[in-house]
C-alpha cells in the first residue's frame, strides 16, 4: 500500500460575468498556498479556467475580464432579432444574432494561439455537440478555439467548429461538469455553481424565451450537481456565491461584488478544505 496526497480541482460552471467568481476563488488559493491539480471550465467559466491553468496572476486575469465582457460582444443583437423573426433575414444551424467578430478578436487578444500542452496543470473546457446534444470535453488544440465553443451562447453567437464537430455552449448539455473532474481521477473538487438570473418583467417573446431557458438551465445545474455529490465517492465542495442582485448577463459594474462573493465563498469552505488536503488517500 502507499500514501499520495489528494489531488484537488476546480471546476468552474457557466454564468456569464457571474464566472469571475472565480478570481475570488483563487485569491484565497493563492493566499492560502494551495495548489489546483487539474482545471475544469464551461461556458463562460472556460474563460477563467484557461487563465487560471495558464497560470495567469490575478492583476492580468481581471484585466482579461473587463477586456472580455463589454457592449460590443452584443453589437446589432436587436435589428438581427427583429430581422429574424420577421423572416427578412435567413437562419441556420450556423448562424447567431450577434457578429462574433469581436468575440474572436477579444480570444485572441487574451489567449494568442496558446494551447492546451501549455498550461501549466491538465485543463478540460466543456462544450456540446450541436447536433447530438453530447457533451464534448475539449483537452487538445488551440485554446481559443474550444472557448469560443464553449461560450457560444445558443442563438446569440453562432456555434463553431472544432475537429469536424459543430460545437455549441457547454451550458446546453452541463452548467456544472463535475464529472469530468471526477473521471479525471480528483479526489477533492470545488464545484463553482453559478444560477442565471431569472427576469423580474415578461413583456415581450424574446424575454418569456429568455426566463423558460433560465429555468431550465438552473434546474439542469442544481441536478446534475446533486447526483454527483450523491453517486460518486469523490468530495465535492459546493461554492455557491451569495449574488443576491439580479446582475444580467454583460452587467460588468457588478465585478467587484462578484469576485467578492466568490472569494467569501472560498474562505466559509476553507477550513474544511484544509481538513480534506491533510488527509492523505492510502492506495493499495
Amino acid at each position: 500500500m502507499s500514501i499520495q496526497q489528494p489531488s484537488l480541482a476546480l471546476v468552474v460552471g457557466s454564468g456569464s460575468v457571474k464566472c469571475a467568481a472565480a478570481l475570488g476563488v483563487w485569491k484565497v488559493l493563492q493566499r492560502e498556498n494551495i495548489k489546483l491539480d487539474l482545471v475544469v471550465g464551461c461556458s463562460g467559466g472556460s474563460l477563467y479556467a484557461a487563465a487560471l491553468a495558464l497560470g495567469y496572476d490575478l492583476a492580468a486575469a481581471e484585466e482579461m475580464t473587463l477586456s472580455f465582457w463589454t457592449g460590443d460582444l452584443m453589437s446589432g443583437y436587436a435589428f438581427n432579432l427583429k430581422a429574424a423573426m420577421s423572416g427578412e433575414r435567413d437562419f441556420n444551424e450556423r448562424s447567431g444574432l450577434v457578429d462574433d467578430a469581436p468575440l474572436l478578436g477579444v480570444l485572441k487578444q487574451v489567449f494568442g494561439e496558446r494551447r492546451f500542452d501549455e498550461t501549466l496543470v491538465p485543463l478540460y473546457l466543456v462544450a456540446t455537440d450541436f447536433r447530438t446534444g453530447e457533451k464534448v470535453v475539449l483537452s487538445q488544440g488551440r485554446l481559443a478555439d474550444a472557448i469560443r465553443a464553449s461560450v457560444a451562447i445558443p442563438m446569440i453567437w453562432p456555434p463553431w467548429e472544432v475537429d469536424g464537430r459543430l460545437l455549441t455552449d457547454g451550458a446546453v448539455a452541463d452548467p456544472l461538469p463535475v464529472d469530468v473532474a471526477i473521471k479525471e481521477g480528483a479526489h477533492i473538487i470545488l464545484s463553482l455553481g453559478l444560477d442565471l438570473p431569472v427576469r423580474a418583467r415578461l413583456r415581450s417573446f424574446n424575454a418569456v424565451q429568455s426566463h423558460l431557458n433560465t429555468l431550465y438551465t438552473n434546474n439542469l445545474l442544481r441536478a446534475t450537481y446533486a447526483f454527483y455529490n450523491l453517486a460518486h465517492h469523490a468530495e465535492i465542495i459546493p461554492l455557491w456565491p451569495n449574488l443576491e442582485k439580479n446582475i444580467s448577463a454583460f452587467d460588468t459594474r457588478q465585478f467587484p461584488l462578484i469576485i467578492e462573493q466568490g472569494q467569501r465563498a472560498a474562505e466559509e469552505q476553507l477550513p474544511y478544505l484544509r481538513r480534506l488536503l491533510e488527509t492523505p488517500d492510502v492506495v493499495g
